[in-house]
């Protein structure tokens, strides 16, 4: 491709940037050959132009696609270059908080400075047995990595750790360490791997210091060697270390911290047992106070010091030498504190024997003080003729001093990893290890020394092997893909190694330097210029002449070098170190004893396999002929060859850190020191050797579902998509150097998938455009269409209104003219009317005049009259009134008088008790009083009314005859005298009249006052007396309420606590069984390890929490966890027995007592709550006297009969003892007959008796009590009988005392008389009872049959029939049901009997038993054979005899060789059912022994049969259906009525008559618990593998899913070759199996349900942990497809009736997944939206699956950090679990529900195939 083609307009480019380092930027114009400048436009709309050098043509590199941005392989990017890199690192850390990054082989891990929830215990499940490329980038992969290959491979591993410091090693190498501790957990029980994490406290406090980059620097370098078995178990681990920073102890730089652990000891100096060291603070010690500070923010130096301490005592170094240690580190902060005082001719120097801190050194190191003085500031000069003692100046003593202490604590350093190797080495056979390199980065600060140069010189060595390997899997990834490859070139540093290590080199001249005597820094590096100045690797400053630089591979750096002579030759005077090993402290001593060469020996390992050599990848390079010196450089040469020999001999796993930024800020990126430690790590020079090559690989599946929209239709249609892919690259890529066609992939040069890219993006943008164009053409066309329709409705509108506004114009014209014709009419109409009408007014009112007029005069006239009446009549009111005032004066006096003689009256009574008594009568009689008096009131009413109207008619017909007499008078005669007398009679009547009518008036308004008044006070007093109910009966409510209420909820309440605590206790117990499963297996691992010890075993490896359900120990003292050694354990197991061996019933009894204890306390509480019922019921029932009586007639009742049944069955023992003796005298039969007559006659008249004695007891004790409740009566008359002292009836004296006597007779024959009345009255009144209900139902029945009859009468003849047909019907149903209800009372009695019979008959059934047992065995033989032919020909009785020595042939047929198809076509679980039929005939026969054998053989045997079949689920199925079942018959033949509610009457007779089994239902339900969890086990082992490529990389809908650029780590070295891909059809056809199994072998649907409950949670977890690791699979379509493959799960539990289980809940968590993926992620409708949805997950899985969703195509936009934010805020309030990850291996309590089978015993028959002919049936 020309240059023209790949810088064209919209491309992105990276240019330099001063800041930022690299900066983006978007061409803005088409670069043309020959353009002297580059256009663009940066991401902030700024322009630039970038200059272009025409003579090299240097155009700035390409940006990736953002589709590749964010990568999980940096080698899966196109454009492989540095700002490629820099920029995917930052978006994946800043972005997505993404810490771990791959990059080829290599593992890039960002330091966060921030604590992430990634590294619990669920996460390393989540990685192990993974493959590397399957999950997201981790620490974790990379172990589990490492462990895979070694297990594999059989070939030993290293995880190499680098990187800065502060950059991470140590945490990620502990982190690496806690994976091997966690997955190859040690199989003994030293717990080795707790001890390899322990040692790091150790070495943290002795080894790390502050630094200025970090708090927590490791100043020394350390590889661990963590060994393994041939099981690949821990069993042993080895340190090596690496140049400890010994300079450290005596000197550091500003802001920088000695080594914690003489701060630690500082901080725990005022504990008293470190009173003795004279410590005080660190401030006070010149070698901890030359730095400044002395603390570090937030770290706790005396907590830090506990925990080293414990660490000391976990890896078993004794207190003595723990005390030992701390001396000698206090010794070396006192020996910084000597006072050296120089003389004055400046040679010489001494030190004040007062010195404090020299005293203290010498009494902590057990050394002479005068000697320490003396040799501290005098040296030995021996020549061959004599020695010399020389004094030193104050400078040379100062140096000695400080090269003591060095090394002092260099030896003690040494001696504390010598003792933590020895405390983690093992005698057992190491077989392989994995190798833990921590070692320091490359540095370089503004001033290096040597310890800079040694380091430096260590990382090239490293950067050597790291760069050989990487291009030796580069080649051998192209000869796999079987492609043409030339050599690549690669940088090789042997030239910068060959400077610092070969002849002559720096490190030899620095030795020859340290032996001459004058030897000088200068003189070295004048030396250094003259030898080396013509190296290209080694350049000489132009300022100095004391330093030099050497070019490293990372970066020039600039030495220093002043001090490296002394530092190299770390000097320590002779004399010194005799004094210290004639120490009088032995571990003092022994730390200077013997010091020969340092240089640690080849490791050999102790039992390594033969096969595996250590040798180095490339010769060693010969060191000089001379006889070195142990110089520090030599040692630290040999030591780092030792280390290249041993990674060369191991695979290499690399994991580079990098330090973010130098302000130790959480999640902020520097570009700048990123870049520099991407080039100084390595991680740049593996991207150049892979873009060397061919870094972009595809599968030609992927390649061809990503690109096939640049094929053309016909080559789609060829079946060969090799050929396809082939065709299509020639014609899209001209040039065939830039791609390869491997076996199984595709390999393009470095930037050829970013052109493919392009392409695919141009492609879809011209189909874009065309849908645009296409699209936009078809709306305007519609749109045109719309205008168009839309003119011609607006015309056609106008239209129609302008010819709708003429027609209105036309009828209004029309209109108008009739309007003016109306008009005009009317006006001459209303002119015409108005005249008329006035005419006729003139008249109306003329006439009117007139007739007033005349009305007037008659109206004066007739008021003149009316004056004259009334005038009249007010003089006669005026008298009557005056006669009237006086009569009621008169009456008024008398009445007063009346009423004050009635006030005295009343007054004397009111002072006597008879008035107040009178008063105190009730309301009610007043009221009727009241009303009594009303109705005397309504009689006189009614009198006065019949009197009135009497008069009134009188008065009629006086008045009548008067008129008739006054009429015949004015006929006869004319006399106005006679009128006027007449008119004065008339008046006199009036006057009486009106008298009678006022009193008539006056009495009725007297009786309607009082009238009301009563009914006042009435309602008054019925009020009060319903306000008084009613508050009654609201307080007794609020009474009832309030007890009822307190009582129902403290009852809910404790249900609600037993159910919780029985819930926690039955999950608790099923994890003690699986508890006591796993250590069953453990010890059958270590007896078949021991069986094959002998042999040479092959690799495999096995999981380390593997359990079985075997078990066959019966001492819990025999296992694994208490015996170290395997011969041991069986040795133990041979000694207890095989007899006890056979089942482990200790700890079943342990957990059986557990439970009982449980169920204890449950019946306490059922107890409880059965006594506050009773007491609620006793409150409500105080006053119920009668139900006393009853409860105490009862009591009486049952205390008679219990002391009847006590006699009586001290009788029957009597009778059969004598029967016994009788028995054992005489073996007649005719003896027996009579005994067994004579016990059944005793026993009748015992009965007999037992009945009469009954009646009796009942009567008296009815009597007694009645006389107990007359007692207090009696009491009451005591006192009114003393009172008389003389007796009317007698004559005689009587005595008071005899009287009293004789009336409490009386009393109680007067109490036994009424009782025996009320007897006879309750007997009569309940036959009265009886005869009425008799006489209405047969009412009721002849009304029903009169109606039918009517009805019958009404229908047709057919009707009648048929009608009649169905009443006899009826009729004959109803007297069915009743003959059954007497009928089962009927057997319910008969059971009774027969029971109490088969009781007595017992002992005379084992007498028969013996007697039929004594015969010979042949004719018993023939016997019984005869008598079960003819029985059976009888009746079979569902119990089945064998004898006790065909028991193994019974448990070997039915379980230990028994095969499910074998009885598949009978009866299921028919084995539990014949297990139970002879356990029956066991109980049957009385034989406990034969009981307790079965069931223990029966339970061995079905536990061998699952040891033996452990990964059969048809099996294991079978034996869980079988165990259920028989803990099923147990329960139900059992005898416990709770168990017995759905019996027949035929299953009733089954029952266990002699034997409680209850403690073996326990076993049984404990063994039925351990096959579940073995079937879930098996079933999971199944599934498990299947889930991930089902659920997320199989494409259930076809063409949804995308495919990305796969990267470097899909070609993992732990995949296998093969397609081990499933599809969702594989998962349902296996879940078909499950279920058909289970269904098929009689299993119960209950435990079904439970069991796929179980597997869908575990689909959910598998799943749902895999998408929330895996970046890959966080798409839209994965969405997609995982809610589409949920779906059809859901559908299959639908179709098998399982929606009840509560499996389809246990997926929710994977559903809201699937739709978080699906939903839109842009605004904050959004964020609200996924947070009500999402309930089922936690806040971290939410942020985790946004943070991972990755989009397929361009044309999707990433979920921005504000989005991600906004969701964190609004989720703030959860409280949600802090762990990211589901366990997957949770697993739900299950419950065993009752199930009774409807199988009676008789009806079952046994298969000829079973080989059960010894089983006879009885």
């Amino acid at each position: 491709m020309s240059v023209s083609e790949l810088y064209t307009k919209y491309t992105k480019v990276w240019v330099p940037d001063p800041d930022e380092v690299w900066r983006s930027g978007e061409i803005i114009k088409d670069y043309k050959e020959g353009d002297k400048s580059l256009h663009l436009k940066f991401e902030d709309d700024t322009l630039y132009e970038y200059p272009v050098d025409l003579k090299t043509n240097q155009l700035p590199f390409l940006r990736n696609p953002d589709i590749l941005v964010g990568e999980n392989d940096l080698t899966a990017l196109s454009y492989l270059h540095e700002p490629a890199v820099l920029h995917n690192l930052k978006v994946r850390f800043l972005e997505s908080n993404h810490i771990y990054t791959y990059c080829g082989i290599v593992l890039v891990a960002i330091n966060p400075y921030e604590q992430l929830p990634i590294y619990e215990q669920d996460v390393i499940y989540a990685y192990s047995g993974q493959n590397m490329g399957d999950m997201d980038p981790h620490i974790f992969a990379v172990a589990e990595e490492a462990y895979k290959q070694m297990a594999r491979d059989e070939k030993n591993q290293s995880i190499i750790v680098s990187g800065e410091s502060g950059a991470g090693k140590t945490v990620s190498a502990k982190y690496a360490m806690r994976f091997f501790a966690s997955v190859g957990g040690s199989a003994s029980e030293t717990n080795i791997e707790e001890k390899v994490l322990a040692s790091s406290p150790i070495m943290e406090a002795i080894g790390n210091a502050k630094t200025t980059r970090n708090d927590n620097s490791s100043r020394f370098g350390k590889y661990i060697q963590i060994g393994f078995d041939k099981r690949y178990h821990i069993i042993g681990a080895n340190m090596r270390t690496y140049l400890l920073e010994k300079s450290r102890v005596v000197f550091q730089a500003d802001d920088e911290r000695n080594y914690h652990i003489f701060y630690q000891l500082c901080a725990s100096a005022s504990l008293p047992e470190f009173k003795d060291l004279a410590l005080t603070c660190a401030e006070d010690f010149f070698y901890t106070s030359m730095g400044g500070d002395t603390t570090i923010d937030g770290v706790d130096d005396a907590d830090d010091f506990e925990k080293t301490r414990h660490a000391f005592t976990l890896l078993g170094v004794k207190e003595s030498h723990q005390m030992s240690i701390f001396k000698i580190i206090a010794s070396i902060l006192h020996l910084g504190n000597l006072e050296i005082q120089a003389e004055r001719d400046g040679e010489s120097c001494s030190i004040s024997k007062q010195d404090e801190h020299l005293n203290n050194f010498c009494r902590l190191l057990g050394v002479e003080h005068s000697q320490m003085e003396h040799w501290l500031c005098h040296r030995k000069l021996v020549t061959t003729a004599e020695t010399y003692i020389k004094p030193m100046s104050a400078q040379q003593v100062m140096n000695a001093r400080n090269a003591l202490a060095k090394h002092i604590y260099a030896q003690l350093f040494n001696w504390i990893v010598e003792h933590i190797n020895k405390a983690l080495h093992t005698t057992l056979k190491q077989h392989s290890f994995i190798g833990v390199l921590d070692i320091y980065g490359f540095e370089t600060f503004e001033v290096n020394s040597f310890e800079q140069f040694c380091i430096n010189y260590a990382n090239e060595k490293l950067q050597q092997q790291f760069n050989s390997h990487v291009f030796k899997l580069e080649q051998e990834e192209y000869m796999k893909e079987q492609i043409p490859w030339t050599l690549i070139d690669f940088y090789d540093n042997q030239p910068c190694i060959d400077l610092i290590e070969a002849k002559l080199g720096i490190l030899d001249l620095l030795d020859e330097e340290c032996k001459v005597p004058k030897g000088t820094d200068q003189n070295w590096a004048q030396k250094l210029y003259d030898r080396h100045s013509s190296s290209q690797h080694f350049q000489k400053p132009r300022m100095s002449n004391t330093s030099f630089i050497v070019v490293h591979f990372a970066d020039k750096v600039e030495y220093q070098s002043d001090g490296f002579l002394e530092k190299n030759r770390d000097t320590v005077y002779e004399e010194q170190i005799n004094i210290l090993k004639a120490s009088k402290y032995q571990m003092v001593a022994d730390l200077f004893q013997d010091e020969k060469d340092s240089v640690p020996a080849t490791p050999t390992i102790k039992g390594a396999a033969p096969k595996i050599s250590i040798r180095s990848a490339r010769p060693v390079v010969k060191a000089a002929n001379k006889e070195h010196k142990k110089t520090v450089g030599h040692q630290f040469r040999n030591s780092l060859h030792l280390l290249m020999e041993t990674l060369n001999a191991t695979t290499p796993h690399y994991v580079r850190c990098i330090k973010p930024n130098d302000e130790k800020l959480p999640f902020k990126f520097d570009p700048k020191r990123a870049v520099q430690q991407l080039r100084a790590c390595g991680v740049l020079e593996t991207i150049r050797i892979s873009a060397a090559g061919y870094p972009s690989r595809w599968s030609y599946h992927d390649f061809f579902n990503r690109y096939r929209v640049l094929m053309k239709k016909r080559e789609i249609s060829k079946n060969d998509k090799k050929l396809i892919c082939k065709t299509l690259l020639e014609n899209l890529i001209k040039d065939p150097d830039k791609f390869q066609f491997g076996r199984t992939k595709i390999f393009f040069r470095a930037g050829q998938v970013a052109y493919l890219e392009k392409l695919r993006a141009d492609k879809f943008r011209a189909a874009t455009i065309m849908i645009q164009k296409t699209v936009r053409g078809w709306l305007q066309r519609v749109k045109y269409r719309r205008m168009r329709n839309a003119a011609i409705t607006i015309q056609r509108y106008t239209r129609g209104h302008l010819a709708r506004r003429l027609v209105d114009y036309l009828r209004k014209t029309r209109a108008a003219i009739i309007f003016q014709k109306q008009y005009r009419m009317l006006r001459i109409l209303h002119a015409f009317q108005k005249i008329r009408n006035a005419t006729i007014t003139i008249q109306a009112f003329a006439r009117g005049m007139f007739v007033r007029k005349i009305y007037h005069k008659i109206l004066l006239e007739h008021k003149a009259a009316i004056i004259q009446k009334h005038a009249r009549a007010w003089l006669a009111r005026k008298r009557f009134l005056h006669f009237k005032c006086a009569a009621v004066v008169i009456q008024c006096y008398f009445r007063r008088m009346k009423a004050r003689k009635e006030l005295k009256k009343l007054k004397i009574e009111a002072r006597s008790a008879q008035h107040l008594k009178k008063l105190n009568i009730g309301m009610e009689n007043k009221v009727v009083q009241l009303q009594r008096k009303i109705d005397d009131q309504n009689k006189e009413y009614r009198h006065l009314n019949e009197q009135l109207s009497a008069l009134t008619s009188a008065y009629s017909t006086d008045v009548e005859k008067l008129k008739k007499e006054l009429e015949q008078y004015r006929q006869n005669q004319g006399d106005t005298n006679q009128l006027v007398n007449l008119k004065k009679e008339i008046e006199s009547l009036r006057l009486e009249l009106e008298k009678s009518h006022s009193e008539r008036k006056i009495i009725e308004d007297t009786y309607d006052k009082e009238k009301d008044l009563l009914r006042k006070r009435v309602s008054d007093l019925e009020e009060e007396n319903a306000l008084l109910k009613q508050e009654k009966e609201e307080l007794n409510n609020r009474i009832l309420c309030q007890s009822e209420d307190e009582f129902a909820q403290n009852t809910v309440k404790e249900n609600l606590l037993t159910k919780k605590e029985l819930e926690e206790e039955r999950s608790r117990y099923q994890n003690l069984v699986k508890e006591y499963s796993r250590l069953e297996q453990r010890y059958d691992n270590l007896r078949d390890e021991m069986t094959i010890i002998k042999q040479t075993p092959g690799h495999r490896r096995n999981p380390s929490n593997q359990s079985s359900l075997e078990s066959d120990s019966n001492c819990p003292s025999v296992s694994t966890s208490e015996i170290g050694d395997t011969e041991d354990a069986i040795q133990q197991v041979e000694d207890v027995g095989l007899d006890k061996a056979a089942m482990d019933m200790t700890l079943f009894l342990k957990l059986q007592k557990r439970v009982r204890e449980l169920e204890q306390e449950r019946k306490k509480l059922q107890t409880q709550l059965e006594k506050k019922k009773s007491q609620v019921i006793e409150t409500k029932n105080e006053m119920d006297s009668d139900r006393d009586t009853d409860l105490a007639y009862n009591s009486l009742k049952r205390q008679e009969l219990e002391s009847e049944n006590k006699k009586l069955k001290n009788e029957l023992n009597e009778l059969r003892k004598t029967i016994v003796d009788r028995v054992t005298q005489n073996n007649s039969s005719s003896d027996v007959q009579d005994s067994y007559t004579l016990l059944l006659n005793q026993l009748k008249s015992a009965n007999e008796e037992l009945e009469v004695r009954k009646e009796e007891v009942l009567i008296l004790r009815a009597q007694i009590i009645k006389a107990a409740q007359q007692k207090d009566t009696g009491k009451n008359m005591d006192s009114n009988i003393n009172t008389y002292t003389s007796w009317p009836n007698s004559d005689k004296h009587v005595d008071a005392e005899d009287a009293i006597e004789a009336y409490h007779g009386v009393c109680q024959t007067n109490q036994l008389l009424e009782a025996q009345l009320q007897d006879q009255k309750r007997e009569h009144e309940e036959e009265v009872e009886t005869l009425k209900t008799q006489m209405e139902t047969l009412r009721e029945e002849m009304e029903k049959q009169q109606q039918a009859f009517f009805q019958t009468l009404q229908l047709p003849p057919e009707a009648q029939v048929e009608f009649g047909i169905q009443q006899e019907i009826a009729r004959l149903t109803n007297e069915n049901l009743d003959l059954k209800e007497l009928l089962e009372k009927l057997e319910k009695n008969e059971k009774k009997l027969k029971k109490q019979l088969k009781i007595y008959m017992k002992k005379v059934q084992d007498f028969e038993a013996t007697q039929a047992t004594a015969q010979t065995e042949r004719r018993r033989h023939e016997l019984t054979r005869q008598v079960t032919v003819q029985r059976k020909e009888k009746d079979f009785q569902g119990m089945l005899e064998y004898y006790k020595e065909d028991e193994p042939l019974l448990i070997r047929n039915l379980i230990t060789d028994l095969k499910p198809q074998t009885v598949s076509a009978t009866v299921p679980c028919l084995p539990a059912y014949i297990l139970y039929m002879c356990i029956r005939h066991a109980d049957y026969i009385n034989d406990d022994q034969k009981v307790h054998s079965l069931l223990t053989s029966t339970i061995n045997g079905i536990k061998k049969v699952l040891k033996k079949h452990n990964d059969d689920f048809q099996m294991t199925s079978f034996w869980l259906a079988n165990t259920c079942r028989l803990l099923h018959c147990l329960k139900q033949y059992s005898g416990d009525t709770g168990f017995m509610t759905q019996n027949t009457a035929k299953q009733n007779e089954h029952c266990l008559k002699n034997f409680d089994l209850t403690e073996y239902r326990q076993v049984l339900s404990d063994l039925s618990i351990q096959i579940y969890q073995q079937l879930f086990k098996i079933a999971e082992g199944m599934l498990q593998p299947m889930i991930v490529s089902a659920m997320l990389e199989s494409e259930s809908i076809q063409g949804l899913s995308g495919v990305k650029p796969m990267g470097y780590r899909n070609r993992s070295s732990s995949m296998v070759d093969g397609d081990n891909s499933y599809s969702l059809d594989a998962v349902i056809r296996q879940l078909n199996t499950f279920h058909s199994i289970m269904c098929d072998q009689g299993l119960d649907p209950e435990i079904i349900q439970q069991v796929f409950k179980q597997l869908f949670y575990m689909i959910n977890a598998v799943t749902l942990n895999n998408l929330l690791l895996r970046k890959d699979v966080c798409s839209w379509s994965t969405g997609m497809q995982l809610r589409y493959n949920i779906s059809q799960l859901e559908e299959w539990l639908r179709g098998k009736n399982l929606q009840q289980s509560g499996a389809a809940e246990t997926v929710e968590p994977l559903i809201q997944a699937a739709q978080l993926l699906q939903l839109k992620k842009k605004t904050s409708e959004d964020a609200e939206a996924i947070c009500s949805l999402c309930t089922s997950l936690s806040t971290q899985q939410i942020v985790k699956i946004l943070n991972l969703y990755t989009p397929v195509n361009e044309f999707e936009e990433r979920v921005t950090v504000a989005f991600i934010r906004n969701i964190q805020a609004n989720l703030q309030e959860r409280n949600d679990p802090p762990q990211l990850l589901l366990d997957y291996k949770y697993m739900f309590p299950v419950l065993f529900p009752f199930s009774p089978s409807s199988i009676t015993m008789d009806s079952i028959h046994i298969p000829a195939s079973l080989n059960l002919e010894f089983l006879n049936e009885v």
